[in-house]
């Protein structure tokens, strides 16, 4: 269980919303929790796939001429 303290603005923009929509208020604070942690745990992975970054780039025409050599490879097996 969480119990949390609310400035007065923000507790009454959430009682506003609750009776207007016929939800709980803590239905809408668990649904701000989860997409506030959802939204932290993406920053958390780019921050990390940023520090195991290896700065390793490839231009479209290396993807392209990669691709295009895959393709080659592909259909020649194919016809062996």
């Amino acid at each position: 269980m969480l119990a949390l303290r609310l400035p007065k603005d923000i507790e009454e923009r959430l009682e506003a919303l609750a009776k207007r929509t016929g939800r709980s208020k803590s239905y809408y604070a668990r649904q701000a929790i989860i997409e506030y942690i959802d939204d932290l745990e993406d920053v958390f992975l780019v921050e990390q796939a940023m520090a195991d970054d290896r700065g390793e780039r490839f231009t479209l025409s290396d993807i392209k001429a990669d691709l295009d050599a895959d393709e080659l490879a592909g259909t020649r097996s194919a016809a062996e």
